[in-house]
């Protein structure tokens, strides 16, 4: 834990825009590792390095959110711990990657919160919406033993979901909308302020939905529990994202077929909406299965100890959506599809409301740090040092 006196430092420093302690780490880590660039094809972070000479505000932000947290670095460095440099640009990185997720929060004061107790907010939230909607269901009578020809729609009409999740959904993208144009607008500067181009966005994009930067640098994958090559991370990381999309792909069939083709719910399992819905939600309860086990054998020199909390909340939500969301498939036609409606509708509500406060954050930041590098490299040296 910090001490008051660390909080005070780096709270004046947020003010008066100075370098806060975690930020003047990387700094100095970055002056190291510019002299010696062993690592410099490891990962986009260190050729970004090479473009500059000194490290402000911004292209530290902009560094350590390139920063994919392989590991690779720290095993491959001479000058890490116990060496008197103590290099370990991972967990620098970490620290000030966490610390922007709370810098560019909307509003600032919900993403120091689940900062702080990501975990426990995020359970007690799920677990408090779906006591709040248990209760309503049982003051109407439908919480359990229902009928069920009308399947979810008998329960909570369709109106009524629309008028609960479209608010929470719409705060969501505005709040992270918000957050990263504060992100773009102070980094791009930093990095050349050239426009976008299609080749950078393309690539850009390539890099993000590959996860390029989780193959240690040289195809092999990165670093968890030691100093081993493991595949594990980037496989699990495509699971649960894509398995997200797939599940969020079913939701916006569904509702081009209610709107649009007038086919309200229910679905058959043969039908769009369902195969996606099933194979998102498998996908997602595998990955998510996966990246908490890698998550508690995770060497603490690999990242922020501090951010646990907040990397096991979001998990944690991701999973219970996932799997909450197969078994209300599994008793759909029982006495207890109200209750476990209840439970799954409680999960995601409280899902969109911290997703732009924890570890989905740093897929979009990542995403945009991803695109100035692309950007950045496509521009002519700025610093003149020859072949460098």
């Amino acid at each position: 834990m910090q001490t008051l006196e660390a909080l005070t430092r780096d709270a004046r420093a947020l003010a008066l825009g100075e370098l806060t302690a975690p930020e003047a780490e990387v700094a100095r880590q970055m002056h190291i590792c510019n002299g010696c660039r062993y690592c410099e094809g490891f990962c986009a972070v260190f050729p970004a390095m090479t473009l500059r000479l000194e490290f402000g505000k911004a292209d530290i932000h902009y560094m350590a959110n390139l920063c994919h947290n392989c590991g690779a670095c720290l095993h491959a460095c001479q000058y890490a711990p116990p060496h008197d440099f103590a290099i370990n640009v991972p967990k620098a990185m970490a620290q000030v990657r966490g610390q922007t997720y709370a810098d560019y929060a909307w509003p600032p004061a919900l993403g120091s919160l689940y900062q702080r107790n990501g975990l426990t907010l995020s359970v007690a939230l799920a677990l408090g919406l779906a006591l709040f909607l248990a209760l309503a269901m049982l003051r109407q009578g439908t919480l359990w033993g229902a009928p069920v020809a009308g399947g979810f729609y008998a329960v909570f009409p369709h109106n009524l979901m629309v008028s609960l999740f479209a608010p929470i959904f719409l705060f969501a993208v505005l709040a992270l909308a918000l957050g990263v144009m504060r992100f773009w607008r102070e980094v791009t500067p930093a990095t050349s302020g050239a426009g976008l181009t299609s080749p950078a966005a393309a690539e850009a994009a390539h890099d993000a939905l590959r996860l390029k930067y989780l193959d240690g640098g040289h195809g092999e994958g990165c670093h968890n529990e030691d100093d081993a090559w493991t595949h594990a991370r980037r496989r699990y990381h495509h699971l649960t994202f894509y398995g997200f999309m797939l599940c969020f792909a079913a939701t916006s069939v569904a509702t081009l077929y209610h709107y649009v083709l007038d086919w309200p719910a229910p679905y058959d399992l043969t039908t769009l909406p369902k195969l996606l819905g099933v194979i998102g939600g498998v996908s997602l309860t595998v990955g998510t299965a996966g990246l908490w086990r890698l998550n508690l054998r995770r060497h603490p020199d690999h990242g922020d100890a501090a951010q646990k909390p907040m990397d096991r909340g979001f998990i944690a939500l991701l999973f219970l959506v996932s799997v909450t969301g197969l078994l209300l498939w599994l008793l759909g036609q029982t006495a207890a599809m109200p209750l476990m409606l209840a439970v799954h509708l409680g999960a995601v509500m409280a899902l969109f409301l911290t997703l732009p406060y924890g570890k989905f954050a740093h897929g979009i930041f990542r995403t945009a740090a991803l695109l100035r590098f692309a950007i950045e490299k496509r521009q002519p040296n700025r610093l003149g040092l020859g072949g460098e």
